[in-house]
């Protein structure tokens, strides 16, 4: 039996542990009130948030490479962009892609380029350090496709160091092996351009006349394998390269103006206003580029938009600049939606409101759109990434979406919330799943072809999408069964894609945690147990990558080595929130990992209520292209600790 002794000593320990709990559900309500506060002073007044979005150093390059291209240089803004690639230089001397990854040679060599044509003196110690680097990997002669199109374009090595993509391929039949329905919508509007200015060989005006032959380890014009063989069909693709040069003179005037007019109305219809083609950088220079190249005068409507999209990516501070991709405000607006809904759906009915009503003014209708090729009977229904990019709706943005305005409870949004399900089912691919813009674009052999040897022509159903569809297609067929036999294929789809050791790839966010964390919180939505082998087996996956000191943390490089996934040399707080919204949608709510994770994230807050993780937060491309979503350490965070907190309160 108990003395008076043992009570009073159990009665006093029972009250610490409950002063101790008090204490941490105190800190956690004061993390969230603070995050909270700053990320409602970052909505628009038109209703939505943006958050800039940084690639590495390529697309900054370029814009000065643009500048000299065109002859019209803003030494300003130039000298600016140059302080922004200076400071990000790594102690090799190279640029990688990613932060704190290895150095591009690729991405090097266009950054030795700029700063070269901003004015830096090729002896000193930055650029001697990059130009060692640089030829260390076999010289610019080594870089990628599109490296070698602008070097040619700066007659800085031959025409013949490019793939031979001439603009005949506009007049290709759809039965043709390569033909444009069958590669992703970004390759689209990226090659249609381009194959103008290949074609008609386009020269910049470089002003300055800004060279870079000591970049070579053999001269460009004696260079003889810009191409390297790959693999057998690589190889026959090489053949038909070689032929298609062969015969290029022959071509009748009147095929390649034929052609050139259809690629010319291809992109116009797609120019997308002041929001560009396709609203991502690579395509809007191409076309801005195509046009004055046919002749368009610098004054034309078409070209002046061209250029003020363009511009709009700018970011410009005090002492540098740099150009974003694109830009991202469906996406984040739709995110921090569902973490301001987390932390409390009535009080924060007003700023939800506002985000939602300018939501469905941009939800895509009736308006064409490439992916109506694959499905010309469907109904419109999806948003965009952008602002505006009509033709080119984001199968994944549209799920998030549909999912935030159903979870939201907000009146006059069943419309909007259904359009957007019929139109994910039938989005649907053939196994199940899903893909970011296309139907079923699995053709994986044009992979080989020597224009694709950044690895990214296709966009094939991913999890991370897929799970998000699920989560969507769920939640509605609570009320509405016509969603279930489209569901039950993707989730038998993810099921399928599960890692052996119970993680799931990470196709657009890094990378397995992210991936885990999609799946799980799609998961949740329907009726399988947690006791289903996919939760715990992602949840013992999870807690084994758990970091000492209660973060998680995962490396782009991962996407290079998978010994790397889930692993990281430090903890961030978007991977943490990630990781933490993903065991808590499995039931881990009150398991010690998570409250290990929730104190992680107390005490990195800043004293401005966000967090602010340095790396980069996912890939454009695995392996090829990384993006730094500047949202993503003030939105996912407090979404976490919002859960928590709900968490704890259905003790």
């Amino acid at each position: 039996m108990f003395t008076d002794a043992d009570n009073q000593t159990h009665t006093q320990a029972t009250q610490s542990s409950s002063t101790a709990i008090s204490s941490h559900a105190r800190n956690v309500d004061l993390a969230i009130r603070n995050a909270e506060e700053a990320v409602l002073k970052l909505q628009h007044a038109d209703g939505y948030w943006v958050f800039e979005l940084e690639a590495d150093c390529t697309i900054p390059a370029e814009y000065i490479m643009m500048m000299h291209y065109l002859g019209e240089i803003d030494t300003a803004l130039q000298a600016k962009i140059a302080n922004y690639l200076r400071a990000r230089q790594a102690a090799d001397g190279s640029y990688p892609l990613f932060t704190g990854g290895p150095g591009d040679i690729s991405c090097s060599v266009k950054v030795y380029y700029a700063l070269k044509m901003a004015g830096d003196a090729i002896d000193a110690p930055h650029m001697t350090r990059l130009r060692e680097y640089i030829i260390s990997q076999g010289g610019a002669a080594k870089a990628n496709v599109f490296t070698r199109i602008a070097l040619a374009m700066f007659e800085q090595l031959p025409w013949r160091g490019v793939p031979y993509i001439p603009v005949e391929i506009m007049l290709l039949p759809k039965w043709f092996p390569f033909h444009l329905d069958k590669v992703s919508y970004w390759s689209r509007t990226v090659m249609v351009p381009l194959f103008v200015l290949c074609t008609l060989k386009a020269t910049a005006k470089n002003p300055l006349g800004v060279g870079i032959l000591e970049l070579f380890v053999t001269h460009p014009d004696l260079e003889q394998h810009y191409f390297p063989e790959r693999t057998l069909l690589n190889k026959c693709f090489l053949g038909l390269d070689n032929l298609g040069r062969a015969v290029n003179s022959i071509i009748p005037t009147r095929m390649r103006k034929l052609a050139l007019n259809k690629a010319q109305d291809w992109f116009i219809e797609r120019l997308n206003g002041e929001d560009g083609l396709g609203g991502i950088f690579p395509a809007m220079v191409n076309a801005y580029e195509a046009l004055l190249l046919l002749g368009f005068s610098a004054d034309h409507p078409h070209v002046v938009t061209a250029r003020k999209a363009i511009d709009k990516l700018l970011v410009i501070n005090e002492h540098d600049a740099y150009c974003q991709p694109c830009l991202s405000p469906v996406w984040d607006t739709a995110l921090a939606a569902l973490a301001l809904q987390e932390v409390d759906k009535q009080a924060n009915a007003a700023p939800l409101t506002r985000a939602y009503d300018w939501l469905k003014s941009k939800q895509l209708l009736d308006q064409p759109g490439d992916w109506q090729i694959a499905r010309p009977n469907l109904a419109g229904g999806g948003w965009a990434f952008q602002f505006e990019n009509p033709h080119y709706p984001d199968v994944d943005d549209t799920a998030v979406v549909g999912f935030a305005m159903a979870d939201s409870n907000l009146p006059d949004l069943d419309e909007s919330i259904h359009r957007a399900t019929r139109w994910i089912v039938g989005m649907q691919s053939a196994n199940g799943g899903y893909g970011a813009f296309d139907v079923d674009n699995t053709q994986y052999y044009l992979n080989e072809i020597p224009f694709a040897d950044h690895g990214a022509l296709l966009d094939p159903p991913t999890v991370d999408v897929s799970a998000r569809c699920a989560m969507l297609m769920a939640k509605v067929a609570q009320n509405h069964d016509e969603y279930l036999p489209a569901l039950k294929r993707t989730i038998a789809y993810i099921r399928a894609d599960q890692e052996v050791d119970g993680s799931w790839f990470g196709r657009w966010g890094t990378n397995y945690i992210y991936g885990t964390w999609s799946v799980l919180l799609g998961l949740e939505q329907t009726d399988l147990p947690k006791t289903d082998p996919m939760y715990t087996k992602a949840v013992q996956w999870l807690k084994s990558v758990q970091r000492e000191d209660g973060g998680w943390g995962e490396d782009n490089f991962s996407y290079h080595d998978t010994a790397c996934a889930g692993r990281y040399r430090f903890s961030t707080a978007f991977q943490t929130a990630w990781a933490l919204l993903g065991l808590m949608a499995a039931g881990e709510a009150h398991s010690a990992e998570v409250k290990a994770g929730v104190d992680f994230l107390l005490r990195c807050q800043q004293s401005d209520g966000v967090w602010n993780d340095k790396c980069f937060t996912a890939p454009g491309f695995p392996r090829v292209f990384y993006l730094k979503y500047h949202g993503y350490d003030k939105f996912f965070p407090l979404w976490a600790l919002a859960r928590y907190r709900n968490e704890l309160k259905n003790l």
